[in-house]
C-alpha cells in the first residue's frame, strides 16, 4: 500500500478569518474618536457631578443631613438644570462616538490576548452603562418608567459603574488619546486595529480634515438643537423654544407645573375640608392648628423656585407661616430637625426629614398661598412646604404633621 502525500505550501491556519465587512469611511479613526470622546467625557463628568449633588440632597446620609446648605436659594435649580441639559446633549455625542468606533467590532482575531479580552469587556461595560444612564434619564424626564426596579437607586449605582469604566478606558487608551489630542490630520490605525478597515493614503489626507470638520459641525449642530429645544424648562429665558421638553414652565395651574396631582396621590377633597383638617405639630409642647388659625398667624412672602429632579424649574411667590415659628411654639431646641408627613397614604416621599439648616432658615415656609392665590388642591392645599435649595420631591404637599426630632 502506497501512501501519497500532497505537497503543501504552508500550514493552514487553525482559525480562518470570516468574511468581514470593509469600511470605506475615513472618519472611523483615532483622531475623530478622540475629539468626540473628549466632548462626551465632559458631558458625562457634568452629569456625574450634578447627579451626586442631586442624590445627596434627596437622600443624605445621617452625617450630612444637618450640613446641607440652604443657600444659594437657586443652587439646586442650576445643578439639576445642568444635569438634565448635559444628559440630553450627551445623547448625540454618544451616538457619534459609537458610529466612529463601531468598525472595531469587526477586527480579527476578535480576542488577541487576555489583555485584549479584558479591554473589550471593559468597553462593553462602558457602552452599556452609558446607554442605560442616558436613555433611562431621558425616560425619567418624561416620567415614564417601563421597568420593574426603582429608578433612583439603580440610576445612582450605574452612574458609579459608568464613571469607573470611563476612567479605566481613559487609562488604557491614554497613549493613543495623547497622540491624537491636538493632531490635525488623521493618523493611520495600528495594524491590528486597521484589520478590516480601508485606511486612506496620502491622497485622501487633503480631504479628510474637511470631512472631519463637517462631521464635527453636524454633531455640534445636533447637540445645540436638542439642548435649545429642551433647556427652556429650567432656563426660562428660552422657554419659548421649549418644544421637546415634557414640561413648559408657563403651561400650568397657578403659573407653576405639577408633577404629581392630588388624584394621583389619592388626595380627595374630603381629606382637606377646612373644618376637618388639622396641622399637628409634635414636640416638647405639642399642639394642633386649624387652617383658619394658620391663616391668622404672621404671614411671610418669599420668592423661591421649585426645581424638580426631572430638570424643570420655575420661581414663584409663596405666602405662609415660617417653619421656625411653628417649631419655636412647639418648644423645639435650636438644633432640631423635623419630620414632615403628608396626607398621602403611600409614596416614596410621603414622609420627609428636614435638617436644622433648612428648618431654621427664615425662607422656609409652610405655604398657604401661591402667586397671590390660595393653593390649589394639586399644588398641596391646604398647606405645603417650600424651602430654598431643595429638590421638588422634598417640597412636601398636603402637609398633615410636623414632628420635632
Amino acid at each position: 500500500m502506497t501512501l501519497h502525500v500532497r505537497p503543501t505550501h504552508g500550514l493552514r491556519p487553525l482559525l480562518r478569518r470570516p468574511p468581514l465587512p470593509s469600511f470605506r469611511g475615513k472618519l472611523h479613526d483615532a483622531r475623530t474618536a478622540t475629539v468626540i470622546g473628549r466632548l462626551l467625557a465632559v458631558a458625562v463628568a457634568v452629569c456625574f457631578a450634578t447627579g451626586l449633588i442631586s442624590h445627596y440632597l434627596q437622600q443624605p446620609p445621617e452625617w450630612l443631613k444637618d450640613a446641607l446648605p440652604s443657600r444659594p436659594v437657586w443652587g439646586y435649580r442650576v445643578t439639576q438644570g445642568l444635569h438634565a441639559a448635559a444628559g440630553t446633549a450627551a445623547v448625540p455625542l454618544l451616538l457619534a462616538k459609537l458610529w466612529t468606533v463601531y468598525p472595531r467590532l469587526f477586527v480579527w482575531p476578535a480576542l488577541r490576548s487576555v489583555r485584549h479580552a479584558l479591554e473589550r469587556l471593559s468597553v462593553a461595560v462602558l457602552v452599556a452603562a452609558a446607554v442605560f444612564e442616558l436613555f433611562s434619564g431621558l425616560l425619567n424626564v418624561a416620567q415614564w418608567y417601563p421597568w420593574p426596579f426603582s429608578f433612583v437607586p439603580v440610576h445612582f449605582a450605574v452612574g458609579w459603574v459608568l464613571i469607573g469604566a470611563l476612567l479605566l478606558h481613559v487609562a488604557v487608551k491614554a497613549p493613543e488619546i495623547a497622540a491624537h489630542w491636538r493632531r490635525r490630520s488623521a493618523g493611520t490605525l495600528a495594524p491590528a486595529e486597521a484589520d478590516g478597515l480601508e485606511v486612506g493614503g496620502p491622497e485622501a489626507d487633503a480631504l479628510e480634515g474637511t470631512d472631519r470638520r463637517s462631521l464635527l459641525a453636524a454633531v455640534g449642530a445636533a447637540v445645540g438643537a436638542v439642548t435649545v429645544v429642551t433647556v427652556g424648562q429650567s432656563f426660562t429665558p428660552l422657554r419659548h423654544l421649549d418644544l421637546l421638553a415634557p414640561r413648559h414652565p408657563d403651561h400650568a395651574p397657578q403659573g407653576l407645573p405639577v408633577n404629581r396631582t392630588a388624584a394621583a396621590a389619592g388626595i380627595g377633597t374630603r381629606a382637606v375640608v377646612d373644618g376637618q383638617w388639622r396641622l399637628r405639630v409634635a414636640g416638647p409642647l405639642p399642639y394642633e392648628l386649624t387652617l383658619e388659625q394658620l391663616r391668622a398667624m404672621p404671614q411671610r412672602e418669599v420668592t423661591l423656585p421649585i426645581a424638580c429632579v426631572e430638570g424643570w424649574s420655575k420661581s414663584a411667590r409663596w405666602t405662609g407661616v415660617r417653619v421656625r415659628d411653628l417649631l419655636m411654639r412647639a418648644g423645639a431646641p435650636p438644633g432640631a430637625r423635623i419630620r414632615v408627613t403628608s396626607l398621602e397614604r403611600r409614596g416614596a416621599y410621603r414622609v420627609m426629614e428636614m435638617g436644622r439648616g433648612y428648618a431654621r432658615d427664615p425662607l422656609t415656609l409652610l405655604a398657604l398661598r401661591l402667586n397671590g392665590e390660595e393653593l390649589s388642591l394639586d399644588h398641596g392645599y391646604p398647606a405645603r412646604i417650600i424651602a430654598p435649595n431643595r429638590p421638588g420631591v422634598l417640597q412636601t404637599k398636603w402637609v398633615a404633621r410636623l414632628e420635632v426630632l
